[in-house]
């Protein structure tokens, strides 16, 4: 899987980041037992089954350390996965191999698990998309929304710079649904995409009046959504969030939403376990 988000170019800084922080190049454990010449063979194996999501980053996170690493991935990305199996193949100085092992396997734990827990709502929406939101951990977005494309999800806008969205605590303090979208408008144009979170058929026929792109449903069950739901005409999208959860959000599904969107893609997902073995070559 291809991704702007996993160019080295865009990710070695991070990467370096990461590696001096758990003193990858001063690994006095490594220095004092393993002998600088030794060559090793490693193998990544899952410990539970999901989906699969971050080897590029393994393979960047040696040629980092060592350009004498290979990495050969055995598992394309978003690939299911199972207990035991074998994902990767790794070769080259025992010293660095040990030393890039948490790292690497870190990052690999996080996005599998978000591939993971995203593959899991993705195969409950019946139809409409499942999407990400910015509940995402500070400077790892760009690799969280990888993992939720890795895992069949969509994402959502990249941050505040992206469409306008107007939110409950814009309406409190701007004046209102109409009062709002109106002062988008006359700020960004008429091509500007404008999405309004409702939470009542009042504020849905405002948002509608005031010419919205997309409709955000926060927070309503999925009785009230029916309903509000009705009132949409063609051509204008809605987006049902707030709180969906696995428990119910095949339910959700069965609405005629355009998107459901769940923080918990990436807020709440477990990390996906993961090993290395490693022996000299």
């Amino acid at each position: 899987m291809k991704s702007p988000e996993l160019d080295p170019h865009n990710v070695r800084p991070f990467l370096r980041q990461a590696l001096k922080e758990d003193g990858a190049r001063r690994d006095r454990t490594t220095a004092a037992v393993v002998p600088a010449a030794l060559k090793a063979r490693g193998e990544i194996l899952a410990k539970a089954g999901g989906v699969l999501a971050g080897l590029p980053l393994v393979a960047e996170i040696y040629r980092l350390l060592d350009k004498r690493c290979r990495v050969t991935a055995l598992k394309s990305e978003g690939a299911r996965i199972k207990p035991g199996m074998k994902v990767a193949v790794l070769r080259g100085p025992a010293r660095t191999l040990l030393s890039g092992e948490r790292v690497a396997l870190n990052l690999l734990s996080r996005l599998s698990g978000i591939a993971t827990e995203t593959r899991k709502f993705a195969d409950q929406v019946a139809g409409p998309r499942i999407y990400d939101t910015r509940k995402t951990t500070p400077l790892l977005r760009p690799l969280e929304r990888y993992a939720v494309r890795a895992g069949g999800g969509q994402n959502h806008r990249f941050n505040l710079a992206g469409h306008v969205l107007i939110k409950d605590n814009h309406l409190a303090l701007a004046g209102g649904v109409a009062a709002c979208v109106a002062a988008a408008r006359k700020k960004y144009g008429p091509r500007e995409f404008i999405e309004v979170e409702v939470e009542s058929l009042r504020q849905l026929r405002e948002a509608l009046a005031a010419g919205a792109d997309i409709l955000l449903l926060d927070n309503r069950s999925p009785r009230i959504l029916k309903s509000m739901l009705k009132e949409v005409p063609k051509g204008v999208q809605t987006e049902i969030s707030g709180g969906l959860t696995l428990a119910d959000i095949r339910g959700y599904s069965r609405l005629p939403g355009d998107r459901f969107s769940s923080g918990s893609l990436t807020h709440s997902a477990p990390a996906l376990d993961f090993s290395m073995d490693l022996r000299r070559s």
